[in-house]
């Protein structure tokens, strides 16, 4: 439905050289998909999307919808904004606080250059609310609404001319954090609901977990993975991914013997050696990490039974996150977390690290 083809944006920074935008993005996303460009700031993920609306020109490269060239650079085709038959949600709603409810909501409509009938807007803006579950907000101002109100507001005006891609830039965060995360469901529903292909942009790691069919993960102007989240999560392609998407522990280390059905042994902490799965290639096996998710760490008094790494350490602190505890270990003069229960006793302060091969990821390369 979306295809993205060798799309660069890259914006010069006379000061320090260092280059900000979108180096050669690929990517093509099936009908309906809802997919994610997830990034620290400035990493370019919001380059790439004002390049899909047409804000932005790119240099090189081809953004196509449904086979139409909305964009290629060789062939000097810059199909622009308002012929795109695209819906937008930006990070601030742009909510006119002068207007209605209904008038914010048929704006597009109002100023198209083929403006529709009254009635016909009417009947479109009522489509729209009904969609976002705002029936019966037709005529209150603007200024009554709450922040998730506005922000299906600014969803139902991006979805009224029924375009064929909806693209959200952070949209949710300017809510507070209980609002946002109850409104994660609600966008993830109302998206399901539209059956639109949706690309959103976020620096939020669990937003991209929750709402997401497809991830790219972009560092420093390039997509270093694309999958599930799924896949993002418990496979990461390097140690930049394993990190920036939830908490994990890097143990640098080296790969000793051969790899066999993408399993291998690796030399961490102080020599000792630990059963791991090995997804991807590794060209320099003296240079790897491992990558344990805290979660997938057990404590325990006694060493592990056969078929599982063990590790042993001290704790040296606790931390109660309510509805976990983060436990702190000095392992071999390396320092790992481990997620335990918020209730429940602790083992004595030397403990056993305990975690299955299969949760332990080598991935090429080691942290700069």
């Amino acid at each position: 439905m979306l295809r993205v083809e060798g799309l660069s944006k890259i914006f010069e920074n006379v000061t320090d050289q260092i280059a900000g935008g979108i180096r050669d993005a690929n990517f093509s996303l099936l009908p309906g998909t809802f997919f994610t460009l997830l990034g620290p700031s400035g990493c370019g993920k919001t380059t790439t999307l004002r390049c899909i609306a047409g804000l932005e020109t790119p240099d090189q490269g081809i953004i196509a919808v449904e086979e139409r060239r909305l964009f290629d650079a060789k062939a000097g085709i810059n199909v622009p904004v308002e012929a795109r038959a695209i819906g937008m949600v930006f990070q601030s709603y742009a909510i006119w606080p002068h207007m209605t409810v209904a008038e914010n909501v048929a704006f597009p409509l109002t100023v198209a250059k083929r403006r529709p009938r009254r009635a016909a807007i009417r009947e479109a803006v009522a489509r729209a609310l009904a969609v976002v579950d705002l029936d019966g907000f037709e005529k209150r101002s603007a200024t009554r609404l709450s922040g998730g109100q506005q922000q299906r507001v600014a969803l139902a005006r991006a979805i009224v001319h029924e375009p064929r891609l909806l693209l959200l830039d952070e949209p949710l965060s300017n809510l507070d954090a209980q609002l946002r995360d109850d409104m994660r469901g609600e966008l993830k529903r109302l998206q399901s609901k539209i059956g639109i292909t949706t690309v959103y942009v976020t620096h939020d790691q669990s937003e991209a977990l929750a709402l997401s069919d497809q991830i790219a993960v972009i560092e420093r102007g390039r997509i270093i993975q694309i999958g599930s989240p799924q896949d993002i999560y418990f496979r990461p392609a390097n140690p930049f991914v394993a990190r920036f998407v939830g908490a994990t522990n890097l143990l640098p280390a080296r790969l000793v013997g051969g790899v066999s059905e993408g399993r291998g042994q690796a030399e961490v902490l102080n020599g000792r050696r630990i059963a791991c799965v090995v997804p991807q290639p590794i060209e320099d096996p003296d240079a790897i990490s491992v990558s344990v998710r805290p979660e997938s760490i057990r404590l325990a008094a006694e060493p592990p039974a056969g078929g599982q790494n063990g590790l042993p350490g001290r704790i040296t602190g606790v931390t109660f996150l309510g509805a976990s505890r983060r436990v702190d270990v000095i392992c071999d003069g390396g320092s790992l977390q481990v997620a335990a229960a918020s209730d429940g006793p602790l083992p004595a302060e030397e403990v056993w690290l305990i975690f299955p091969p299969e949760q332990a990821v080598a991935l090429p390369g080691r942290e700069n």
